[in-house]
């Protein structure tokens, strides 16, 4: 599989306060009709009732292609991410992927949030292991959190993680009524001397004293932000949140699920056509939002495959190899696609399992990129 070059994928890869956000578009994203390789003539010949129509010169249009070059286009549904992409706050890497063929969106998924390579086995996830590699000092209780009901596998082995639903989780609920109280208490009880627990304990008084604060006023978007008025838009609005509270947050995981499109896909609109649409307007406000802290935060979006180069009998796509693979942030070197273009053709070979768009650029060459920008021990992140 080819290499990256730091040169071509970062900005400015110095090291300080950041965070990574790490979006799962879990079922197996068709990256293929969100990026659109409207030039190459496979596509319509291999698509013809689920493709996206080809761009309509410069005039904008809710059915056709958004032209970024001569090959690729973004689905029409991803017009929010067209600023990010112009003004080189986004980059995408083709024909990324593992070399997982079982076609199992367990199997896969595994992989990708241990790291691994088919055949090895690495204890927790990726980004357990980046969050311990190299640490000085003990984290943050917050440095790592998954907005939603569990832990991902990619945070297993965290020196600290949470899965929190929004800030309101972050209280002792049985005498949340009391907050000021038990922190007088907690405080009495750690406040003095040099015993074992109380440097910890003094931190998470300190965080929980910061989030009461959180808590007690309305959080306002800043520059015109506009969140979906979903589980996706709500915990990007979150998470923003606690970027802003500096309150050491290194790493935020979000899933957004419903991307296994067997079944009448559609095209401009349709099953997918909505998914891309609360992706875009999510990664968009997040984007906006963050305005003034784009240098400190970057986001990278991927899938666990992607699908096959032609639709099937039931208008959808099955699953593939593959796929498309966004980063977001002030320090990407964005407004170009990277990698070869493999072309639409198939490996059918029976060892390599499911078809699909051929693999070029293994996924943790990507994350070995990002992951540089703060921390030089990628070799014990990705052994």
């Amino acid at each position: 599989m080819n290499q990256m070059s730091r040169r071509d994928f970062l900005r400015r890869p110095e090291s300080g306060d950041h965070t990574l956000v790490c979006i799962f578009l879990r079922g197996g994203a068709d990256t293929l009709n969100m990026v659109v390789p409207y030039g190459d003539d496979g596509y319509y010949r291999l698509r013809p009732t689920i493709a996206i129509a080809p761009p309509k010169g410069d005039s904008a249009s809710k059915d056709s292609v958004i032209r970024l070059d001569d090959l690729h286009g973004f689905h029409p549904r991803m017009r929010p991410l067209l600023p990010l992409y112009r003004e080189g706050r986004l980059c995408i890497v083709q024909a990324v992927g593992s070399d997982n063929s079982s076609g199992s969106h367990f199997e896969a998924q595994d992989q990708i949030e241990h790291g691994e390579g088919g055949g090895s086995r690495i204890g927790g996830g990726w980004l357990g292991r980046h969050l311990r590699a190299g640490r000085a000092g003990d984290p943050s209780p917050l440095s790592a959190v998954a907005i939603g009901p569990s832990i991902p596998e990619s945070l297993r082995g965290a020196p600290s993680a949470s899965a929190i639903g929004s800030l309101d989780d972050l209280q002792l609920a049985p005498i949340a009524a009391h907050p000021a109280t038990v922190r007088k208490a907690l405080a009495d009880l750690y406040g003095s001397g040099a015993g074992l627990l109380n440097e910890p304990g003094r931190a998470t008084l300190d965080l929980l004293s910061r989030v009461e604060k959180l808590r007690a006023r309305a959080y306002r978007p800043e520059n015109g932000a506009a969140y979906p008025e979903n589980d996706f838009g709500g915990g990007l609005r979150e998470i923003a949140r606690l970027i802003k509270a500096r309150i050491g947050l290194e790493v935020a995981c979000l899933d957004l699920g419903g991307w296994d499109t067997h079944f009448f896909q559609g095209t401009a609109d349709g099953l997918q056509g909505e998914q891309i649409d609360i992706l875009s307007r999510g990664l968009a406000a997040f984007d906006a939002d963050l305005k003034s802290l784009r240098d400190r935060v970057t986001t990278v979006v991927l899938t666990e495959f992607g699908r096959r180069t032609y639709e099937n009998g039931s208008l959808g796509t099955d699953h593939g190899r593959g796929f498309a693979m966004f980063a977001i942030g002030g320090r990407i070197n964005g407004g170009r696609i990277l990698g070869d273009w493999p072309g639409l053709e198939e490996e059918e070979s029976g060892w390599l399992g499911p078809g699909g768009l051929k693999v070029l650029i293994d996924y943790r060459s990507v994350l070995s990129e990002i992951l540089a920008m703060n921390n030089p021990r990628i070799d014990q992140v990705f052994p």
